[in-house]
């Protein structure tokens, strides 16, 4: 389902991704509209769940997480209850920060963050292996990333 959106509304949301800590009084003056209408769009715009939340970007490695990998995963069964049980173990592992289920050759696509390579080793032995669900499974360690943009691109 897509909601129409007139120009205003799709340049708040642009000002917004970009920084979600602007005031409503700058962000008024940006679009040309006066502060209490421009709240008004903002709260309607988190009303209709087009605004889902707001969020700090963090430095994952001056937090001590040096290791990203994607983890491709094919499941042993295609039953809904084993995806869904699949699913529900991979919300209760902090360290699965994405989990999309996925065409192609697997069946998910898993973005995991550990501290180092022995801490990704030892999530995979301690909670990975042991998912019944789970058929086979690809690593793929993050050696660089050149773009991580969280900005939506509103046309």
């Amino acid at each position: 389902m897509s909601i129409k959106l007139d120009s205003i509304d799709k340049n708040i949301l642009e000002i917004l991704q970009a920084n979600a800590k602007i005031t409503n009084s700058q962000l008024a003056t940006e679009i040309g509209l006066s502060p209490a209408p421009t709240l008004e769009r903002v709260r309607k715009l988190e009303n209709l769940g087009i605004i889902k939340s707001y969020h700090a970007e963090v430095e994952r490695e001056l937090l001590g997480i040096g290791t990203a990998v994607f983890v491709s995963v094919s499941l042993s069964g295609h039953k809904k209850h084993q995806i869904m049980s699949f699913v529900n173990q991979m919300n209760a592992i902090p360290e699965v920060v994405e989990c999309h289920h996925i065409t192609g050759s697997g069946d998910f696509l898993l973005k995991i963050l550990a501290k180092d390579i022995n801490s990704y080793q030892k999530l995979i032995l301690d909670k990975l292996v042991d998912i019944e669900e789970i058929g086979n499974m690809q690593s793929m360690i993050i050696l660089s990333t050149y773009k991580d943009s969280k900005v939506m691109p509103i046309s």
